[in-house]
């Protein structure tokens, strides 16, 4: 059997596991419909090309089967360490969608000695991976994100008994898991700094620090994330500035721009208004029920969220009876006397649920 055809042979089996491996991916794990569909024409406009193009030629397929040798393979026993072993789905996507271009180019120059409108069409095939693939490698974001239970958006203005070093400290004490920097009016060099300084705070703690809509701010502070509107950057935009190394999130207030931001690749969601906020005044809520939407939901389930707006001690049981895991919250920690009690109250109510 000509070297050429076992190399097509073999390529064939490597894109079309590889195929497999992302299809399963948008499947099972992004509930991606339309995209698993995709990858699985791919496979078979695949094995029809390739096909057509050695039984044109003449091939026995039987012949073909024959010669597979897997033993005697010399090729089967290299790897390297980055074979062993995968950090998470982002981790296995990646790997999947290189050896699948890379397999796709071997078959296209290969079958260029023997039928090149076959080659013309693996070519086509090779473009449309691409795209599939980076709708999976997208979606399904960094694989790191926490499902925090108190994130505490930190605005300086709003912190009326405490500095807002002091309240960050405070409420890391009662229990806050995140906290977010929300300065919308900083100048950058300052913004930057008043980041670092968050970072310095936080970190020893073990606490996430998200910037709000500023990924560069969040790449020179070291911070976890960034956390951007519906009329800011796009996830994928941000993917472009920081690519894995931020946890994006991302504002929905209704059930399509969730999806849409998770399928889109967003680490975790915020989700609200909730109830009616003096800090940010908003003429629609989205109400506790949008939560037991995003919870109840198979694409958006998936992904951390934190129910946002006007969240109190008082009306936390609302979003707690709705499914709620997280809550984002503001002026009610910013500008309360004891911060630490407010955020033991509202975790206390979260954890009670789930052990509930």
């Amino acid at each position: 059997m000509h070297p050429i055809v076992r190399m097509i042979d073999a390529n064939a089996n490597r894109a079309c596991e590889a195929a497999r491996v992302l299809e399963d991916l948008a499947r099972f794990v992004l509930g991606a419909g339309e995209v698993a569909a995709g990858l699985k024409s791919l496979r078979h406009d695949l094995r029809r090309a390739i096909g057509s193009a050695l039984g044109g030629a003449g091939i026995d397929p039987v012949m073909l089967a024959a010669w597979r040798d897997p033993e005697g393979d010399p090729g089967t026993g290299l790897s390297h360490e980055g074979e062993v072993r995968r950090a998470g789905t982002p981790a296995i996507a990646s790997a999947a969608a290189g050896r699948l271009g890379e397999a796709l180019r071997a078959i296209e120059e290969s079958l260029k000695t023997i039928d090149s409108g076959r080659a013309g069409e693996v070519e086509k095939l090779r473009y449309a991976s691409y795209a599939l693939s980076r709708r999976v490698e997208l979606a399904l974001g960094t694989g790191r994100a926490s499902q925090w239970r108190v994130c505490v958006l930190l605005t300086e203005s709003l912190c009326t008994h405490h500095s807002w070093e002091e309240v960050a400290r405070l409420a890391i004490e009662g229990g806050a898991d995140c906290v977010q920097l929300r300065e919308k009016s900083m100048e950058s060099g300052e913004l930057v700094e008043r980041a670092r300084a968050l970072v310095g705070i936080a970190r020893p703690a073990g606490v996430s620090v998200i910037v709000n809509d500023r990924p560069d701010i969040a790449l020179l502070a070291g911070a976890d994330g960034v956390h951007v509107g519906q009329n800011d950057l796009c996830v994928r935009d941000v993917r472009r500035i920081a690519g894995s190394g931020l946890l994006v999130g991302v504002s929905t207030a209704h059930l399509e721009q969730a999806r849409r931001a998770v399928a889109e690749g967003a680490d975790y969601i915020g989700c609200g208004p909730m109830f009616a906020s003096a800090t940010k005044v908003k003429p629609v809520l989205s109400g506790p029920s949008f939560v037991g939407e995003v919870v109840g939901d198979a694409v958006c389930g998936r992904v951390s969220h934190l129910a946002i707006s006007g969240i109190t001690p008082e009306n936390i049981g609302e979003l707690v009876g709705a499914g709620c895991r997280g809550v984002a919250v503001s002026g009610v920690v910013c500008g309360a006397e004891e911060p630490a009690g407010v955020c033991r109250a509202l975790r206390a109510a979260l954890e009670g649920a789930e052990r509930g």
